[in-house]
Formats: C-alpha cells, sequence, structure tokens
C-alpha cells in the first residue's frame, strides 16, 4: 500500500503561528511545551486556528504464537480476548480515561485467537486466529502482513471521514512485547538484553529466560525489508497499527503515540517514511525498559512520565488535555494588542 506524506516543514504557516503564539499575554516561551505544541498542530493542519475534532482511539487487539508456549509472559493467551470483552463491557483503564475526557474508543479484532462473533461495538478485522509462534515460523505470512497494513489504514480512513483529526492508538495482545523487543532491536540497532523488560510482570529469572527465547529468534530470520521484519516478528495487532499511523500521517491527522508496543509500530512506519514523525506526539514514557530507548531513537520527547506501562492506549487517553489546552490558548488567549498589555518589545 502506498502512503503519500508530505513533511509539515513545507507549511508556509509557521512565521504566522509563532508570532501568534509569541504575542499572547506571557513572556516569550513561558507556556514550555504547549507552545511546541500548539505550533505542531497549526502546521499539521496548515492554520493559525487549529482545531481537534472527534479525538479517537483505536484499539488493536491480536494474539500471539509465541505466547502459547508460556515462557514470555506471566499471563496465558486467553487473557486477550478476555480483555476484549472488559473494553466492550466498559470495565477497563481505557474506557475510564475515555469517558472522563470526552475521547471516542473503537476495539478492533485484528487477530486474537477467539471466535467473538456479531458483537456490538467490536470491529471485526481479524487477519488470523492469532500470529504463528516465530520461534518455530514467521508470524505471518507476506499477505497476512499487507493485510493487517492495509485494514489498520481503512480503519483509520472510516475514523476520519467520520470527523476525527487526532487519533491515538492502543493495544491488547498477550506476547506482543516480545515482538515490540524484536521489532525495536532491529531499528534501533540495540542488544536484545537492552529492549527485554517485564512485561505484564516477569521477575528477574523469566525476563533472562525471555531475553534467551528472543535472541534465538533473532537470529532465526535475515529480514530485508520492512514488510519482512513485521511478518517475521509482529503481531496482526502491530502491523494494523503501523498502516493506521501511515494513513493517519497522509491524511494530515494528529497522531497521539502510545507506548512501547505502539513505538515498535511506529519504528516500522518511520523506517519506510520517516516524515512520519512530523504528525506524531509522544504522549508519556513507558515504564517498560525499552521505550525509552526508542524515544532516545527517535529524538523525541514525551509529555509526561508517569510510570505507567498498562498499554491499552492510556498514556495518550491521559494525555490528550495537555494537548487540547495547547490548542486552547492558541486560540483563547488574549494578545498583547487586544487585551490592552504592554509588551516586553
Amino acid at each position: 500500500m502506498n502512503f503519500d506524506i508530505a513533511y509539515i516543514s513545507n507549511n508556509n504557516i509557521e512565521e504566522t503561528l509563532r508570532h501568534k503564539i509569541n504575542t499572547k499575554t506571557k513572556p516569550i516561551g513561558a507556556l514550555g511545551i504547549l507552545e511546541q505544541i500548539a505550533l505542531q498542530i497549526g502546521k499539521i493542519q496548515n492554520t493559525e486556528h487549529p482545531t481537534l475534532t472527534n479525538p479517537t482511539i483505536l484499539v488493536f487487539a491480536g494474539d500471539h504464537g509465541i505466547a502459547k508456549q508460556g515462557e514470555v509472559n506471566p499471563y496465558p493467551q486467553e487473557v486477550t480476548a478476555q480483555m476484549v470483552y472488559n473494553f466492550l463491557n466498559g470495565g477497563a483503564a481505557i474506557n475510564v480515561f475515555c469517558e472522563q475526557n470526552n475521547i471516542d474508543l473503537k476495539i478492533i479484532d485484528a487477530g486474537v485467537n477467539h471466535e467473538f462473533g456479531e458483537i456490538p461495538g467490536l470491529i471485526n478485522a481479524k487477519i488470523a486466529f492469532g500470529t504463528k509462534n516465530y520461534q518455530l515460523a514467521p508470524a505471518m505470512n507476506v499477505e497476512q502482513c499487507s493485510a493487517a497494513i492495509k485494514k489498520g489504514a481503512d480503519i483509520v480512513i472510516e475514523t476520519y471521514n467520520e470527523g476525527c483529526n487526532i487519533i491515538g492508538f492502543g493495544e491488547m495482545g498477550i506476547g506482543n512485547t516480545s515482538s515490540a523487543s524484536l521489532l525495536m532491536s532491529y531499528y534501533t540497532r540495540t542488544p536484545i538484553a537492552e529492549c527485554v523488560g517485564a512485561g505484564t510482570g516477569l521477575d528477574s529469572k523469566a525476563i533472562k529466560l525471555k531475553q534467551k527465547i528472543l535472541s534465538e529468534a533473532y537470529d532465526k530470520y535475515t529480514p530485508s525489508t520492512d514488510t519482512d521484519l513485521l511478518m517475521y516478528y509482529g503481531g496482526f495487532e502491530i502491523a494494523m497499527i503501523t498502516g493506521a499511523i501511515l494513513k493517519a500521517a497522509a491524511l494530515k491527522m494528529t497522531i497521539i503515540i502510545d507506548g512501547f508496543i505502539v513505538t515498535a509500530a511506529l519504528l516500522a512506519a518511520h523506517d519506510t517514511h520517516p516524515e512520519v514523525l512530523d504528525y506524531c506526539i509522544f504522549a508519556h514514557t513507558s515504564g517498560e525498559q525499552g521505550h525509552q530507548k526508542m524515544l532516545n531513537f527517535l529524538k523525541k520527547e514525551p509529555l509526561i512520565n508517569l510510570g505507567m506501562r498498562l498499554g491499552e492506549g492510556t498514556g495518550v487517553a491521559v494525555a490528550y488535555p495537555i494537548i487540547a489546552s495547547a490548542v486552547s490558548f492558541l486560540n483563547n488567549m488574549a494578545s498583547f494588542e487586544s487585551a490592552g498589555v504592554t509588551s516586553s518589545e
């Protein structure tokens, strides 16, 4: 699938936006990172009057073949499907935070090892009943990988057509920190041992075993393209988020990046389209040890660091009010001229 993504540096609105930000009734730079966010969103939308409409988080769920062994994850694979039901019933953290901050939430079955049937509120985008165990064979074939990328993009198109211009992504999938660790290691050239963390709660002995298993998987294949990496090591939910990020950037949407898993999908998107970073705001630093190294590789600073490592897009939902504040001050705060306040100039 082809994605036409433009650098926002090509927009000519920056000087106008900087003047507007700098002439608000405050010292220059006094609103810190909020000023950077306001500038970025104004450039994305190519206007000095940006708006945030129908903020939405898409949560993609998928199962991983390696999780059936139980060696890299303390929770059984069945938890993925159970958590999808919890999302649909409104009982998860992401439901609470989305309701609190008026964010639309969509749940997508990207490839859960469970037959849900037709359930209200669940988007059926299932590629297969989980990926294969990449200790033995590639996680997916090239057709499945391409289909997952396309489905992620298509769901973003539908969301955009509903009036959304700011979007975030979450995930659920027992074993997906293992996939993310492998992807991180390849894209950032970081040793596996520095990519692997506790996931959903491994102790130090289990982490060492996880590092050994993933190191062996790392040496099993020789990927040559971006699609190869996702095909060998990815999850259906990670591949869909990759396609979703790329399409959101192509549609000039503001993208809020969550934690470790979503940033792994972003690494895949960035590898072929580095310009995608212009559209991304990084919500938080995950407590998963590899995430800060990912952010360092991308040379990006997150908005908050609360030690969260839940996934689900919770970092996006918690950080969203900060982003809304940036747009609000840009649009509603008085200028020195309009307020009759003497400026420093």
